[in-house]
């Protein structure tokens, strides 16, 4: 069985993966040369005092055990002649439940009021260049939602909403930096947002999905008390 070992470090030693395995070997009492696979499954700092320490989670393991991915794969299938789903929105929750349908076999249709990510750059400058807002492209609308150019932060102190485990593998599948799987306050980047939207999206559409931007939906169709589809303007 792979072992757990819990370590407070000075931040410079928890920045040397080397000096790490070392102590882990140390405390399992195994040579180093028999560690085969190592994975930190938690990192956070600890600066209540003047002495400020890194606290890992680190699992080791050795040619006994059998390491499994520490990401569990897109399980990406063709959906194009599968029953279709409507998303309205491609924020994180509709680009995300995409995915999922597609994984489940269902055909996700996006439907999506504002441009695709990299349009929406050009009328994000044209507001504070010109003061000059289109309303359905600017900081709240558009592919990626209202948090694709904010600092892309992960975080929550709810402990009610449940694991967010897939969501932070999903984000990683799709360019996102794998450290965002054990910090304790992850952050994706700014920089690195857009292109992990535009990687959802091409994701989505390999597998058959369908994207529908500059699409706002503006009714719903109901026929004999069921729904049937949307009307967009």
């Amino acid at each position: 069985m792979p072992k757990l070992f819990q370590l407070a470090l000075p931040p410079e030693r928890a920045a040397d993966e080397s000096a790490i395995l070392k102590i882990a070997a140390s405390l399992s009492g195994i040579n180093l040369s028999e560690i085969t696979f190592h994975r930190i499954l938690r990192r956070s700092v600890d600066a209540r005092k003047k002495k400020i320490l890194v606290n890992l989670v680190v699992e080791i393991f050795t040619e006994k055990d059998v390491p499994f991915p520490a990401i569990a794969p897109f399980k990406k299938q063709d959906v194009t002649n599968r029953h279709e789903v409507i998303i309205v929105g491609a924020g994180p929750a509709g680009l995300f439940a995409s995915l999922r349908l597609i994984e489940l076999g269902f055909r996700p249709v996006i439907i999506e009021r504002g441009k695709d990510v990299s349009a929406r750059k050009k009328d994000i400058a044209l507001i504070s260049r010109e003061q000059i807002i289109n309303p359905d492209s600017n900081y709240c609308f558009g592919e990626g939602g209202a948090g694709t150019f904010s600092d892309g932060k992960l975080y929550t102190r709810s402990k009610k909403r449940g694991d967010n485990t897939r969501v932070l593998e999903l984000l990683c599948l799709h360019g996102a930096n794998n450290n965002i799987l054990y910090e304790a306050h992850p952050h994706l980047g700014t920089d690195k947002l857009p292109r992990i939207i535009s990687n959802i999206r091409q994701s989505i559409t390999d597998a058959g999905g369908i994207f529908l931007l500059n699409k706002r939906v503006a009714d719903f169709i109901i026929e004999s008390g069921s729904f049937r589809g949307v009307m967009t303007s």
